[in-house]
């Protein structure tokens, strides 16, 4: 049987965020053969405590390179708006909308519109959501063809969401655990520089990749699955099953995208060992 190769973007705030709260998803598409790639709407260029802001911006553009190369992404993408000077704009709107169109996704993943703490992040979900509407009208902005179909779009929790957001579908991601941790260590600016450093934590950072490995599993509850999650794992994949799993993603459908049947879900989303 032929599958259908899909189109997946995921579009954030900051590099880093697809990596850890969609990363296994994203593994998943990639390893079947479908084309994925993140756009970053800021380039986290205020995402140290030492560096200069374009120090730091070439860091995580560096970094974001590495991971794509972890995750087998087509690309990763980063506009240059400064980290923490994103605003729901009319032209950060149309940036978003002019990338849906050139790259057609059969599959949206974004924040949610209307949660989280940062503001870039709730920035990120409220451009999203205003973009994904006009994708598809042809007037507006004619200058490059519309979109011709609806998308599914799923809103991926940040850490302020994590009990609040309502998980329909969650994906088991313990085939691609390891190349989700893989991810998040290349982006070494934020897991063992920043945070770290805000709570006065940096002298625990280990220095090799087991300890890192251990450090990442302990201290971040992304690499793991959650009882919320647990309805959702069980619909998709019984009981027995869903009790075994270690490592899970679960995703919000947004009510301004793809409102799927079942059949139409299992089409979209990627087949898991």
């Amino acid at each position: 049987m032929t599958i259908r190769k899909l189109n997946v973007v995921m579009i954030c705030a900051h590099p880093d965020e697809p990596d850890m709260y969609a990363g296994g998803l994203a593994a998943l598409y990639a390893e079947q053969g479908h084309n994925v790639r993140f756009l970053s709407l800021t380039n986290g260029d205020s995402g140290h405590y030492a560096l200069t802001k374009p120090e730091i911006a070439a860091r995580r553009r560096l970094e974001a390179d590495r991971a794509a190369d972890v995750l087998g992404l087509d690309a990763y993408d980063i506009l240059e708006t400064s980290d923490g000077e994103l605003e729901p704009t009319l032209a950060v709107r149309k940036e978003v909308i002019r990338y849906l169109r050139q790259h057609e996704p059969d599959v949206l993943v974004a924040f949610h519109p209307e949660g989280g703490v940062s503001p870039d992040n709730r920035y990120a979900g409220r451009v999203v959501a205003d973009a994904v509407p006009y994708a598809g009208v042809p007037g507006f902005m004619p200058d490059i063809p519309s979109l011709r179909k609806r998308m599914l779009v799923l809103l991926m929790p940040d850490m302020s969401l994590q009990t609040s957001y309502r998980p329909d579908v969650a994906i088991c991601t313990d085939s691609v655990l390891e190349k989700k941790l893989l991810a998040c260590d290349a982006h070494s600016t934020t897991f063992y520089e920043l945070i770290p450093w805000g709570a006065g934590k940096l002298d625990a950072v280990p220095k090799d990749w087991p300890g890192r490995r251990q450090y990442l599993m302990d201290g971040w509850s992304i690499f793991g699955k959650s009882d919320r999650m647990l309805p959702a794992l069980e619909l998709r994949y019984g009981k027995e099953r869903a009790a075994g799993i270690a490592s899970a993603e679960a995703f919000e459908i947004a009510r301004y995208g793809l409102q799927p049947s079942d059949s139409e879900l299992d089409g979209l989303l990627p087949k898991t060992p």
